[in-house]
């Protein structure tokens, strides 16, 4: 294993020897400097991921080379050492970004050890976040995982720590976030990456359907199967398998999925022959799988299963913040396509854009920006651009504050009245699947009887 490598800064040499002296002993390879002087230049040669720090000494205080370390490495973790009885001096260090602190004369030896190793860990977890942040940005460079706001923030933070860890992952949030583009982000940074990654949207297929598209089956084992197929399983077999929808799973279907992830293995519809699995899942549902588990529709076993980690991706509405920022990327994103020399949008708009509830989420913003695109008459989307929208906006800054559910539902019925119940349009319209839509229709309990 390499020696990590340390940077020791102390004015009292009989601290620095001994120290160093310890501290090769437990493997790690050791530079000393006398001063903040010293130590600044030659810290170019070492480069070291974690540092010692005296914080008095003559000439360059102990804050000031933590502030100068930390500008040319940023990643740099300092456990200062302070004299006994000033104690605020270690709590200012540690507000100008110092990992930890030790009491001078260092007499715990195992201590320090123990925090020397913490952050060396420390380093190499803040570094392993920003090269997978930097390799998210390369693999999606024009995503819809776009987002400053705290909740996105925290979104990206997710998908770079579990991605290299191969958990099983549930991603949930409403229809039109972007869950499938999470999913994809996962797997794209996963040590899966150059394997596939299979999706199936588990609301699309009847049961009996489902279940022959999970697992395959041999030639004869039904009527139709004139030869052998190879299920979802089989194909993402050391990729990642994407069960989407998975709310929508009979469950009949949850019991066999369940006994896929304890056992790793499948059989094909009419073999006895094991096939064992390298896979990695991770589903995705606009439900509440905890209220399906009491409602007693989605089985307890299979939910603390699949949420080993969980990543719920916001509304749009509760990140206002973003929604001009996507935007903007769709603008980029659509110039092309319509052949509009469109850059910008104009303070109404953009008003109108930011106010809105969004009951479709990022898929109804990209399909507004380029209706807005193909009817602008000119190089700025302005408010009448933004046909249906802002009569939407009109009703509801006019009347009641109501439940997003409720409008949502509202939203629902009153385009399936206008498109006289046609699914196919409706969902279109809506920017959803057409199983999603079906989904909601029951969830609300809608009929063309209720208009």
């Amino acid at each position: 294993m390499q020696k990590v490598k340390l940077l020791i800064v102390d004015d009292e040499q009989a601290q620095r020897d001994l120290l160093k002296g310890y501290l090769e002993k437990q493997g790690y390879d050791v530079v000393t400097a006398s001063s903040g002087e010293e130590a600044l230049a030659g810290y170019h040669q070492v480069f070291s991921p974690v540092a010692i720090v005296d914080m008095k000494m003559p000439g360059m205080s102990g804050i000031e080379l933590l502030q100068k370390l930390r500008e040319i490495n940023p990643f740099i973790q300092v456990i200062v050492l302070t004299a006994y009885g000033t104690i605020e001096t270690a709590v200012t260090a540690m507000k100008a970004g110092a990992y930890d602190y030790l009491i001078k004369p260092v007499e715990d030896l195992d201590e320090l050890l123990i925090k020397l190793q913490k952050a060396t860990e420390q380093n190499r977890l803040v570094v392993d976040n920003r090269i997978m942040q930097e390799r998210l940005d390369e693999v999606f460079p024009e995503t819809e995982i776009v987002g400053e706001s705290e909740p996105m923030q925290r979104v990206k933070e997710l998908i770079t720590l579990v991605a290299p860890r191969d958990a099983t992952v549930l991603v949930t949030g409403p229809s039109g976030t972007g869950k499938e583009l999470v999913v994809r982000a996962i797997h794209s940074l996963s040590k899966r990456a150059e394997k596939r990654l299979v999706a199936i949207n588990c609301a699309a297929f009847p049961e009996n359907l489902l279940e022959s598209e999970l697992f395959g089956f041999e030639k004869g084992a039904f009527t139709g199967a004139d030869k052998a197929k190879q299920g979802r399983f089989e194909l993402a077999n050391g990729g990642t398998l994407f069960l989407d929808e998975i709310g929508e799973m009979p469950l009949s279907m949850q019991v066999k999925l369940l006994r896929v992830l304890e056992e790793r293995k499948i059989e094909r519809l009419g073999s006895v022959k094991e096939i064992p699995l390298d896979i990695r899942i991770i589903a995705a549902t606009n439900r509440d799988l905890k209220k399906m588990v009491s409602e007693g529709t989605f089985r307890e076993d299979l939910y603390y299963r699949l949420n080993v980690v969980t990543i719920d991706i916001p509304p749009l509405k509760d990140r206002p913040g973003d929604i001009l920022l996507l935007a903007q990327r769709f603008i980029e994103k659509f110039r092309h396509k319509t052949g509009r020399d469109i850059q910008s949008i104009d303070s109404d708009a953009a008003n109108i854009l930011v106010s809105y509830n969004w009951p479709g989420n990022v898929r109804e913003l990209e399909n507004m920006i380029e209706r807005a695109m193909v009817l602008s008459r000119s190089n700025c989307i302005t408010k009448d651009d933004l046909s249906g929208l802002t009569n939407e906006f009109t009703v509801e800054h006019n009347s009641e504050i109501l439940p997003l559910e409720e409008v949502e539902k509202r939203h629902i019925k009153h385009c399936l009245t206008q498109l006289d119940w046609n699914l196919g349009k409706t969902a279109e319209k809506l920017g959803i699947h057409r199983n999603t839509l079906r989904a909601k229709i029951r969830e609300y309990n809608l009929s063309p009887e209720d208009q």
